[in-house]
């Protein structure tokens, strides 16, 4: 299905004029602007923030879903390198002609895990038909990211439809606007469980990972990484190839991501 399926063409024209208009104030033409998946943040800050890439250029980044990134770009907005949480929305650019050729790459992995906040005592096996819903509570909510549009909630979606229990809980999802936001709802103790990349679970103390679901139940997580034509520059290969580089990739293995699936 095509990711922008579930958006109106109303919608989508709305969207992304408001999208470029909240492109971050403090960027300025000098800027090396990357767009990067919102799980994507508490690692990728660490690396920007290092010696390594202040000596490539003044690096700024900008986070949010795939698929708000995705329209932003597609509405010209001046991002140098695009990683994206899953392979449609970075297939949507490239289908807008938008990336530069030969530099995508798979950059990253990830895993799918279950959340509660950390003092919680919920106990839950992932296996088909397990009983999610009564996990919740009588008036508990799921926190995903949006399912239809966003990776992660796709993901999600995806795992708990081949495991037999989304009709169970269709109706008790919260829908944040990207990971991040629905790893918050859980962290402040908002909702009960939550579905978020484990990457998402070790960046954040105030919650702990309930369970992971079995690869086979979802396709595998990937982060591609691709220049984004007409902002590509020597300093944003440069910047790539710092990203695929052995010391960066542990760095982003430290915050819980992993090698990308072959």
């Amino acid at each position: 299905m095509n990711p922008v399926g579930h958006f109106t063409l109303r919608f989508v024209s709305s969207a992304l004029t408001l999208l470029v208009a909240l492109l971050p104030a403090r960027a300025s033409a000098d800027d090396l602007l990357v767009f990067a998946a919102a799980s994507l943040k508490p690692a990728l800050d660490r690396i920007i923030a290092s010696p390594d890439v202040a000596a490539i250029g003044n690096v700024k980044a900008s986070y949010a879903a795939s698929s708000q990134l995705a329209l932003q770009i597609e509405a010209g907005a001046p991002a140098a390198l695009f990683v994206s949480a899953d392979l449609d929305w970075m297939d949507y650019v490239a289908a807008k002609n938008l990336l530069v050729a030969d530099t995508r790459t798979n950059l990253l992995g990830n895993a799918l895990v279950l959340i509660a906040p950390k003092d919680s005592t919920a106990q839950l096996a992932i296996t088909p038909g397990f009983d999610l819903a009564g996990a919740l509570g009588k008036n508990g909510h799921l926190a995903l990211a949006e399912p239809n549009s966003v990776p992660a909630g796709k993901y999600a979606k995806a795992a708990l439809g081949r495991l037999g229990v989304w009709g169970t809980v269709e109706s008790r999802v919260v829908a944040a606007e990207n990971v991040r936001a629905a790893l918050n709802f859980v962290a402040r103790g908002e909702a009960p469980l939550g579905i978020v990349y484990r990457s998402d679970a070790v960046s954040e103390q105030s919650v702990r990972i309930v369970a992971t679901f079995p690869e086979n139940t979802h396709a595998p997580i990937v982060y591609p990484a691709a220049l984004v034509a007409g902002y590509d520059s020597a300093a944003a290969h440069k910047l790539l190839d710092l990203l695929r580089s052995a010391p960066e990739q542990a760095i982003f293995c430290a915050y819980g991501f992993d090698a990308p699936p072959k």
